[in-house]
């Protein structure tokens, strides 16, 4: 495509989330304001706000990669995904609004009545968000090196400085205006050309080529595979810090499960394009599956099956969407770590949130440019197998079991922790084709280790279990009054 309108592309969406940004400054007042947008976001903003933040890198360009190398068994990672809110809607919504915290560690500290739950609960947080960032900063360069020819570390330098200047400026108060916006431009970016390419195909006006071979497909995927990748998307979702810290933002519990409605219906409606790419993408661009250039395929195929400036503005509009995912994603996830690190090493103030939000983006950006990109997709399926392996057992339990014990918290997370992060370390030393399907997708296993060992150790230290346990439980369990209405 022509670089100039791929730079134009990027330019209006980063000029847009900017101005977004600082109209939400003009709002953002209180720390209230920044960590949590004072707990006054109704329902459809809030989903559309998820959407846009959840809606990251994996699902705008790695669904339809994977779709075309490996067909039909890709269709799991957009159910998943998708099949996650399902459980928050279930067993964590409406009880963690209720919790009154401001971030996963308030929560640990709060139900377990201890500090050290509380800062292993940080670390553990800080990390998973650093994992999630990376992919967004490959997702970048790739799309900028594609689209514009710049160098690729172009594009992960532009996303953390748009991402700090929102952030920094307003907290959750700006950054739920500007992933709101970014949802809907997301979606647009992909179903207009979408359109286009289908009466295109139906009119027999494509540019490209007739339909090649299928790519060779990756090997099928078993039994155990599929299990292993349900348990970590499914699960993975109940502990991801930046989705978590939006039902902070519902002024009520009612409202979070309203939320969490709305979001599904938001992305069941997203995730029919990528596939529509995906399907397409066997048919008209096989070699880019065998070039190594599937997360690729959204960018490259408006211009393959639509040649001119028509092929040109849809891809146009196509990168535009693509960063407005690189950009939702990474800024939720800066809030939700910022809100960590202010709390627990700069006093929980608003100077205090600023410095970390610079933090919580820089290193990531370190880690990105020291290392290479992998599938999109298959890389956060990674991060949800870790985060279901660590944060999700405390949090379901800390909900639903009265037993929980900080020791037997701390133990889980740890054991899970090193589970899982063995597996991930010793499939990246041995490559996706040497790997065994135990270490390629470890969540079958570590997940559960991680639940029992929390259950084991809370029993044997039941004695340990908080003396404020059934006031806690008594106020996550109890639903709101209803609001008098007025006469």
């Amino acid at each position: 495509m022509n670089p100039v309108v791929g730079l134009a592309a990027f330019a209006a969406v980063s000029l847009a989330t900017a101005v977004i940004g600082f109209y939400g400054l003009r709002v953002s007042r209180t720390t209230g304001d920044f960590y949590v947008a004072s707990r006054t976001v109704k329902p459809w903003w809030n989903a559309s706000a998820i959407g846009g933040e959840y809606l990251s890198a994996a699902s705008f360009l790695g669904v339809a990669g994977l779709i075309l190398l490996s067909g039909t068994d890709a269709l799991w990672y957009p159910v998943g995904y998708t099949a996650g809110y399902l459980m928050l809607l279930l067993f964590v919504a409406a009880p963690l609004r209720r919790s009154g915290a401001y971030t996963i560690p308030d929560f640990t500290e709060a139900r377990l009545d201890s500090r050290a739950v509380r800062r292993v609960t940080s670390l553990v947080v800080v990390l998973v968000g650093w994992l999630y960032i990376v992919p967004q900063l490959h997702g970048a360069a790739l799309a900028i090196r594609i689209t514009t020819g710049l160098p690729a570390w172009v594009g992960p330098v532009a996303v953390v400085g748009v991402v700090c200047i929102t952030v920094v400026a307003g907290g959750m108060r700006s950054i739920t205006f500007v992933q709101a916006f970014q949802y809907w431009l997301k979606l647009t970016a992909l179903a207009v050309p979408i359109v286009f390419l289908l009466f295109a195909l139906g009119g027999g006006e494509s540019a490209a080529a007739a339909p090649a071979a299928n790519p060779t497909a990756l090997a099928p995927a078993g039994p155990y595979q599929i299990i292993s990748l349900l348990v970590a998307l499914l699960f993975g979702t109940l502990g991801l810090p930046h989705v978590l810290v939006r039902f902070y933002t519902n002024p009520d519990g009612q409202s979070a499960r309203r939320t969490t409605l709305i979001v599904l219906g938001l992305l069941s409606a997203f995730y029919l394009f990528p596939t529509a790419y995906g399907m397409l993408g066997r048919m008209f661009a096989p070699d880019l599956a065998q070039s190594g250039q599937a997360d690729a395929l959204v960018l490259l195929l408006p211009g393959r099956m639509i040649g001119g400036m028509a092929g040109d503005l849809l891809t146009a509009l196509v990168v535009a969407g693509a960063f407005a995912a690189f950009l939702s994603t990474t800024s939720g996830l800066v809030v939700s770590l910022a809100g960590v690190i202010s709390q627990d090493v700069f006093g929980g103030s608003v100077r205090g949130f600023r410095l970390a939000a610079l933090i919580s983006a820089i290193v990531p950006l370190g880690i990105a440019s020291m290392t290479e990109s992998l599938a999109l997709a298959g890389s956060v399926g990674l991060v949800f197998a870790f985060t279901a392996s660590t944060i999700c057992p405390v949090l379901l339990l800390g909900i639903w079991w009265r037993g929980l014990t900080d020791a037997g918290a701390i133990a889980g997370m740890a054991t899970g922790g090193v589970l899982c992060g063995s597996a991930m370390v010793a499939g990246s030393v041995l490559g996706a084709a040497q790997s065994p399907s135990w270490l390629a997708q470890p969540a079958a296993w570590t997940v559960p280790a991680a639940f029992a060992v929390t259950v084991l150790v809370s029993r044997a230290t039941r004695g340990r279990v908080p003396r404020t346990m059934t006031r806690v439980m008594t106020r996550l369990h109890t639903p709101e009054r209803p609001l008098a209405t007025e006469r």
